[in-house]
């Protein structure tokens, strides 16, 4: 995979609590990495997402970038990418050279 076709850059967050003087928490997103990564809105019929299993079933869009050695990614982090948050579902690792990992969209609550 060239560097032509990872044209999405997002960032790889972590989200921290912290709390205040008076006991309120504050969850904030620490900045892990920024990096370029390659992204595929993933669209299934219903019989396909019925037979991928529970990591496909949920799972709206895939990233693919390369793997950064100083950083484990886990589902514990989300990614952020053109002002929309995507929590990670499952990480693969890809021959040690790539990372892929199955992202579901966050949408935000009340609203329309």
């Amino acid at each position: 995979m060239g560097l032509g076709r990872m044209d999405a850059f997002i960032e790889i967050v972590a989200a921290t609590v912290a709390k205040d003087d008076e006991g309120f928490a504050t969850t904030t997103d620490t900045v892990l990495a920024k990096v370029r990564a390659y992204k595929e809105d993933r669209q299934g019929r219903s019989r396909e997402r019925r037979d991928a299993g529970a990591a496909f079933s949920s799972a709206t869009t895939l990233f693919r970038f390369r793997t950064i050695p100083s950083l484990n990614i886990t589902t514990a982090h989300a990614i952020r990418c053109g002002g929309e948050r995507y929590t990670i579902v499952s990480v693969a690792d890809m021959r040690g050279m790539y990372v892929e990992v199955l992202a579901e969209s966050v949408m935000p609550k009340g609203g329309d």
